[in-house]
């Protein structure tokens, strides 16, 4: 027994290693959410300019930004899953974390909640622990 809270060391080892990996996949999802929200409020942008304002310079400028949001979403979506699956949430956290990939702004509401939600949860892991 290592700690005060007679918790087996392994436990305490695994304990750190699971809370290293769950702080490294909220890091990533952070960042994507935040990229990916950015990306979709330009492709709302490019699509202001396609169909109501149909000045085909900016057009032609802006024809990568679809296929961009598209590719960077399925990016987001794999740290979705890797941060859902660590920290053991529910289905409507995931659909959640899903959808506001595709709805302006609500990427970076959800960033803020998930965030809060998990580093809770991770310092009372942490804490319960002692690592």
């Amino acid at each position: 027994m290592s700690t005060e809270q007679n918790i087996p060391t392994a436990t305490t080892d695994q304990a750190a290693t699971a809370i290293r990996k769950a702080r490294g996949a909220l890091t990533r999802y952070r960042v994507l959410a935040i990229v990916t929200g950015v990306m979709l409020l330009v492709l709302c942008v490019e699509m202001v300019f396609k169909y109501l304002v149909p000045v085909q310079a900016v057009i032609d400028y802006m024809g990568w930004v679809p296929f961009a949001h598209g590719w960077i979403y399925v990016v987001y979506l794999v740290t979705v899953l890797d941060l859902w699956a660590k920290m053991r949430w529910s289905f409507g956290r995931l659909t959640t974390m899903v959808l506001a990939g595709v709805v302006p702004v609500m990427s970076f509401v959800l960033e803020k909640r998930v965030h809060a939600d998990a580093d809770a949860k991770l310092v009372a892991l942490a804490d319960r622990y002692g690592v």
